[in-house]
């Protein structure tokens, strides 16, 4: 999928801005007689761009929400408003494949998911909605190649963790020249953190959000980023949540300060808070909130080269314990037995040659204690040790596993042992935990290394850490992974220059990752 873009990917590429701007021809798209009953609507109504996600071989979810006042509830008349949409094969919209209509209601905050098939895999499309006579933004997206394709590239971009107050989401500037096939986001879409005037920018609101109005509106700030809304535009998202779309570190439906938040009152901040995820994100029906529970947790296929298992491990995890032994105890869970047992099943039988598992958290070990015995990050993977180690075990038996991880706002680049309690255990995968966005700011580069290099003895397993901001890159074949860690050189303003960190190279039926 990936290779030198055509003629038409080019143009749309360097058009940079034109992905925000609707086209004049989209005047023409709908005949004059519906174009003269629609009820007009604001000029900004498409404020919050548009999206695509979850790509099939033959489908695509298209997305945007009709928001003229973005940060005050989106300022739409409480009616159901019919929603054009149109799907080409060229950026013109000469060659239209699909359109239809759809419905933005209010329950939903005026949120329109199109979800598109009969479409060709392996494909680039353009799409675009119109709504009371006003036309969106353009976007490009693109199909899963054939569910038997077995050669090809895809080029996947790994991101998460973007703090609004900590810094712009300068990273996404350079993600749009790379030109992924696909973005992979791992969580920490939004952080729920209140109003600060200590970063460059700051939260709308009072405070933290807790009703849905005000998840709507934090929501909408954050795709009010123009390097986000144009790196949206521009190629498929799969996406995931972690804690701060939420509350930091909650587990089930425990908050992080169960005495200042009630059980009914977080529950009635999960179900605000999924809603509005939902209503913001390219995902399929299927992930339509039922009140405080929200499916995530599930596969896309890239033809037979790569298999993606997108985990939720948030939701049916046990709380999290406090200390080293506390964290050996076999009953805990981070997936919950359903949840586990269909990752099992899904490795099992995978026909891929690449097993690819987007973890919001990382699954490789972290020691932070120097010498001997060992401190965890109980948040993470090394907090539920039984369930981890039973998983790594499998692992054993899995054709490629490459776990793609977030949370940690540092580029952590490891193998996967079959057990770290023994350093000459056997390396069963490789994981790649990307850096932030922007979470953490342009972070202390002397205080990092003077924090992690005296644990680097402690974790042989680590072949890359880092603490700048961007995101990874991978080129995915199938004689092997090449995968490239991208930073910038701040997030501290609007541009900033971008450049290749660390090369590495996972091959193909050899476990681990190679720094190059």
């Amino acid at each position: 999928m990936t290779g030198t873009p055509s003629p038409d990917r080019r143009r749309f590429l360097t058009a940079g801005a034109a992905v925000l701007t609707a086209a004049a021809s989209g005047q023409l798209w709908l005949p004059a007689s519906a174009q003269a009953a629609e009820t007009p609507l604001p000029e900004g109504v498409f404020s919050l761009g548009v999206a695509s996600g979850d790509p099939l071989p033959d489908g695509i979810v298209l997305w945007t929400r009709l928001a003229p006042a973005p940060l005050d509830g989106g300022g739409m008349p409480d009616t159901v408003v019919p929603v054009a949409w149109e799907i080409a094969e060229d950026e013109r919209f000469r060659r239209t494949v699909r359109r239809g209509t759809a419905h933005a209601r209010p329950e939903y905050g005026h949120s329109v998911h199109v979800d598109v098939r009969g479409l060709r895999p392996g494909r680039s499309y353009w799409y675009r909605f119109r709504a009371g006579g006003r036309v969106s933004p353009t976007g490009r997206t693109r199909t899963a190649p054939h569910p038997h394709a077995a050669g090809g590239s895809l080029r996947v971009a790994l991101a998460s963790c973007q703090n609004w107050q900590h810094g712009y989401f300068t990273p996404y500037a350079d993600m749009l020249a790379q030109d992924p096939d696909v973005v992979l986001f791992v969580g920490d879409y939004i952080y729920e953190s209140a109003p600060s005037s200590a970063g460059p920018r700051r939260h709308e609101g009072t405070g933290e959000p807790y009703t849905l109005a005000q998840y709507r509106n934090r929501y909408a700030q954050y795709r009010g980023d123009p390097d986000l809304a144009a790196m949206h535009a521009n190629a498929p998202w799969v996406v995931t949540f972690d804690d701060h779309e939420v509350d930091n570190d909650w587990a089930g439906q425990i908050p992080q300060d169960p005495d200042k938040q009630s059980h009914d009152a977080f529950v009635a901040r999960l179900t605000a808070a999924f809603q509005a995820y939902y209503e913001h994100m390219p995902v399929r029906a299927a992930a339509i909130p039922d009140g405080p529970h929200i499916r995530m947790h599930r596969r896309l296929e890239f033809g037979r080269l790569a298999r993606l298992d997108v985990l939720d491990t948030r939701q049916f995890r046990s709380d999290q314990v406090t200390g080293q032994a506390a964290a050996e105890d076999p009953s805990l869970t981070m997936l919950g037995a359903a949840q586990k047992q269909w990752l099992l099943d899904g490795l099992r039988r995978s026909p891929a040659r690449w097993n690819l598992i987007a973890s919001q958290i990382m699954m490789a070990e972290t020691d932070i204690l120097p010498g001997e015995g060992k401190l965890w990050y109980y948040d993470a993977w090394d907090g539920y040790q039984v369930e981890r180690n039973a998983l790594l075990d499998e692992f054993t038996t899995v054709r490629n596993p490459v776990v793609l991880s977030g949370d940690r706002h540092l580029t952590m680049i490891s193998d996967l042992k079959q057990d770290f309690a023994d350093p000459s255990s056997a390396v069963v995968g490789a994981e790649f935990v990307g850096t932030s966005v922007s979470s953490n700011g342009d972070q202390d580069q002397a205080a990092f290394h003077a924090q992690f290099d005296p644990l680097r003895a402690d974790n042989p397993h680590w072949k890359v850490i880092d603490a700048h901001r961007g995101y990874h890159l991978f080129d995915i074949r199938r004689d092997g992974i090449d995968a490239r860690v991208r930073t910038v050189d701040t997030v501290l303003a609007p541009r900033a220059a971008a450049s290749t960190f660390a090369t590495l190279r996972v091959e193909t039926d050899e476990p681990g990752v190679r720094v190059v």
